[in-house]
């Protein structure tokens, strides 16, 4: 989701092709700087181990076109080579949405984002409870019979609060303006909008995984 709205076709348009297959890596495709992606003026911290290319997902839980997103970039991710290291960063476009960057944090601490992201989503947009306060947040996590008092304690935690600081600087410096949105390997950045769809998104981060790769 933009911080301003993306109309109603781009929306029908970009969520039902990532929906219909995981993207096709990318084979002698030519996507064009400017028009396709965007390359960073200034490069951004990566988390990526030496020798790796690091790729971001930018997104946000209460977002529907990151929800719709969601299956087929985990089909794509499935299928990522060993030399790519994927993570997700929780934006913030305005104060509201801090309390699911704590959500995807504190879960991540815990170790249990892998087997509660996607139920997430399925809260907020199918059960449509009201994640995107602390109070509604609590309430989930219990039903998800997580120990509430380590679940409280991380959440308020001086660690978090930099994590969630720290994605804030790194969402800037990629310079995001909708998600769900890719970063690849600090100097690359695509988005639906950008890459006119997010199933051939996918298709350019797989061009740019390659050109970084190269050292292009």
């Amino acid at each position: 989701m933009n911080r301003r709205e993306f109309s109603a076709a781009a929306l029908l348009a970009g969520a039902g092709a990532s929906l219909a297959a995981p993207a096709a890596r990318a084979q002698g495709s030519q996507f064009a700087a400017g028009t396709d992606y965007a390359v960073l003026d200034k490069r951004a911290p990566v988390e990526a181990p030496a020798g790796k290319i690091e790729v971001i997902e930018f997104f946000w839980y209460s977002c529907p076109h990151c929800n719709a997103f969601e299956p087929a970039l985990d089909q794509w991710v499935a299928k990522l080579p060993k030399d790519v290291f994927m993570r997700r960063v929780p934006v913030q476009f305005n104060p509201g949405f801090e309390p699911e960057q704590r959500l995807y944090y504190t879960l991540k601490e815990m170790g249990k984002i892998d087997e509660l992201h996607v139920k997430v989503f399925h809260a907020i947009h199918v059960e449509h409870l009201p994640l995107d306060k602390e109070s509604g947040i609590v309430d989930w996590a219990r039903k998800q019979g997580l120990d509430m008092t380590k679940f409280g304690q991380i959440y308020n935690s001086f660690s978090v609060a930099t994590k969630v600081r720290q994605a804030v600087e790194l969402q800037n410096v990629y310079k995001v303006t909708g998600v769900p949105a890719m970063g690849v390997a600090g100097r690359f950045y695509t988005d639906g909008e950008l890459a006119k769809g997010m199933d051939r998104c996918l298709r350019v981060v797989d061009f740019l995984i390659d050109k970084a790769r190269k050292g292009a």
